[in-house]
């Protein structure tokens, strides 16, 4: 297939790419600065920024799917006006660029814990990462809401981490799925990786959230 990619040099873009590559998706990745991904077999890269959707348009034409590994960073003081700018430039580029297809990664703030009570509402959910896990819920209920797309929102487990990749995966929808004893469920961002890709090759949560955890 032919995927657009956004976030590439991210966390997770980061370990996204080479699965798609491995698996011999043509990968368009979408970035500021194209200087900081190397050239390699099945990649083109195009100057594009995440913030304007006439470039999203321009630059995710012509492609099966697009994958938003969008953040503008945890250390960035405006994450949460600056991920929901994104995202709805994003939605609105890739709706414009005539493509259907789209995986969003979000985060684990909006999993349920208990009936009616998400993880960011919970009292030691880390201040660091609160406002971009805000802006994330905000993100799936507009998502929810009205996007026509073919959307899919992934929330990582509370512990995604470098890692090994071992090809398997748990699934679950909204609930935060549980770990071993007193631990949180974690995952590797290479298995989260194999999950989004797999979603993609085979969709089994069009319009929907789903969560992964080893």
């Amino acid at each position: 297939m032919k995927i657009a990619l956004i976030g590439a040099t991210g966390f997770i873009g980061s370990a996204v790419l080479p699965e798609l590559l491995g698996r011999g998706h043509e990968v368009t990745v979408l970035a500021r600065d194209p200087a900081k991904l190397a050239a390699q077999p099945g990649l083109s890269v195009v100057k594009a920024d995440a913030l304007d959707a006439a470039q999203v348009a321009r630059a995710v034409a012509g492609h099966a799917a697009v994958i938003s590994a969008y953040n503008p960073g945890w250390a960035e003081p405006r994450i949460h006006d600056l991920y929901l700018q994104g995202s709805q430039a994003i939605l609105d580029g890739v709706q414009q660029g005539g493509v259907r297809r789209l995986l969003v990664v979000g985060g684990a703030g909006s999993l349920y814990v208990a009936p009616g009570v998400q993880l960011v509402d919970t009292p030691g959910f880390p201040a660091q990462y609160k406002q971009g896990a805000l802006a994330a819920r905000e993100l799936l209920k507009r998502m929810q809401a009205g996007c026509t797309l073919d959307w899919s929102f992934v929330s990582p487990p509370i512990a995604l981490a470098p890692g090994e990749r071992t090809g398997q995966y748990r699934l679950g929808a909204d609930d935060l799925l549980p770990g071993q004893g007193d631990a949180p469920a974690g995952i590797s961002a290479a298995d989260l990786a194999v999950a989004m890709v797999d979603e993609i090759e085979q969709p089994r949560h069009l319009q929907r959230r789903f969560t992964v955890a080893h």
